[in-house]
């Protein structure tokens, strides 16, 4: 399958960001939650300008991702917690207009069903492993679950995607999907990617 987006997620370090953004992912991740180990509580020396910014936030105050998102002049704003369609509303209201991509947590065919209600309200999707942790795992679920997908919005494929993975992902199959979210596998520790992992795997996607 043509995976015409990469996203690499859970970014922090200044020079790390350089050296990743040199491999030519599409989007690039910032954690703006507190309580994650990938968490950005201040603005790294360098943020990317070839790759859209993306922040990545879960359960917080719209005007906190307001801010946060004019701060770091984010062009996409990723809901990775339980944020409602009219929390997702009130926050297209009051931001400058980036997308939005709602996360959801998957484990079973029950799990798929939440995101019929954000039909044509969230710009994206990322289908996400479902965990005790939000995000980062770097668990899988069964992919095969996402053929119950009948929706409109594109989606990214998320959760515990790492460096063996290319022959699964030129196996996966679903018109909707549009890219991957890579993390936690491609880290030599939590918001520090390994390069020496990263650059071939992309080479690779690109070449699917």
């Amino acid at each position: 399958m043509k995976y015409r987006l990469i996203k690499v997620c859970g970014m922090r370090q200044a020079v790390n960001i350089r050296e990743v953004e040199a491999l030519g992912p599409d989007w690039m991740g910032f954690v703006f939650w507190p309580k994650s180990s990938r968490y950005v509580s201040k603005a790294p020396e360098h943020l990317p300008h070839h790759c859209k910014r993306v922040g990545v936030f879960v359960d917080q105050p719209v005007d906190e991702v307001v801010r946060t998102a004019d701060d770091y002049a984010l062009d996409i704003i990723q809901l990775h917690g339980h944020e409602s369609p009219d929390y997702i509303r009130v926050l297209r209201q009051n931001s400058h207009s980036p997308a939005i991509i709602k996360a959801f947590s998957i484990a079973t065919a029950t799990d798929m069903e939440r995101c019929k209600d954000y039909e044509g309200i969230a710009d994206y999707f990322l289908f996400d492993t479902k965990t005790p942790l939000v995000g980062g795992s770097g668990r899988q679920f069964d992919w095969s679950i996402l053929s119950l997908y009948t929706g409109q919005t594109p989606f990214l494929l998320s959760g515990g995607i790492g460096p063996d993975d290319a022959g699964r992902l030129r196996a996966f199959r679903h018109d909707k999907c549009i890219g991957i979210d890579l993390n936690s596998r491609f880290e030599a520790k939590p918001a520090l990617k390994d390069v020496g992992l990263l650059k071939p795997f992309i080479q690779k996607i690109r070449q699917l």
